[in-house]
């Protein structure tokens, strides 16, 4: 009897490159597609989330650059990562939905010399640091994403690539499409807003920022294969 157990559940789907998920992907492989998004997707999230700052929008953003994706993925070149390469279609739909919404993005210049009391307020104020160890650990968690979304765009979504997923400069450039000494600007600036004494806490939830839990995992992969199997973007193995 054949296996049918789909390639992202599969033990040898962990083995699979990118590359070659790609490829099979773009022949309709509807499995390695999904090997792809369950591969990805904490990260693509997160980079959706440090733009649009909603979890909701969010979502929505990641499938329907997923989607994007697999249409273009006979464009996709081997010789660049796959990771790069998505999160620059994610962070595109993601400023399109705020272009589109007609929000407005503070300049680098602007956004570096921001004075504003409520938003200096909400980056210096001290936490508590009396809870036990694990309540502690839980606000800390909360505290530091509500101080990221305070971040302006501009610094937020470096800030997110490289000190939540640890990208290198070298990929947070590529992927966003800007120079790497801006990326060290703008990482630098953005730790300098969140403060030194809560720079010191950072480490200890920054893995846990933006939880990415199996339920939503699930719901994207989900609903991005519904919608590519009505486009004809798929075929079961």
């Amino acid at each position: 009897m054949p296996n049918t157990l789909p390639l992202a559940h599969a033990p040898s789907a962990q083995h699979t490159t990118d590359t070659e998920l790609a490829a099979r992907a773009a022949r309709g492989e509807q499995a390695a597609f999904e090997a792809i998004m369950r591969r990805h997707n904490r990260l693509l999230f997160r980079t959706a989330r440090s733009i649009l700052k909603n979890d909701a929008d969010a979502e929505d953003a990641l499938q329907d650059a997923y989607l994007r994706a697999w249409r273009a993925l006979d464009s996709f070149r081997a010789d660049a990562k796959l990771s790069t390469w998505l999160v620059r279609i994610v962070a595109n739909e993601a400023l399109g939905r705020l272009r589109r919404h007609q929000a407005t993005l503070i300049p680098l210049d602007a956004a570096m010399n921001a004075t504003e009391p409520e938003i200096q307020a909400s980056l210096t104020d001290t936490p508590d640091k009396r809870p036990e160890q694990f309540a502690m650990r839980a606000q800390m968690r909360q505290l530091l994403e509500a101080r990221i979304d305070l971040l302006p765009e501009v610094f937020r979504t470096v800030f997110m690539l490289r000190a939540v997923e640890e990208m290198s400069v070298e990929e947070v450039s590529e992927a966003l499409g800007i120079p790497e000494a801006t990326v060290r600007t703008r990482f630098f600036r953005a730790r300098g807003l969140l403060r030194e004494d809560l720079a010191s806490q950072a480490d200890i939830a920054l893995g846990d920022a933006f939880a990415f839990d199996g339920a939503r995992c699930d719901r994207i992969v989900a609903g991005v294969l519904a919608r590519g199997g009505a486009e004809g973007l798929s075929r079961k193995p």
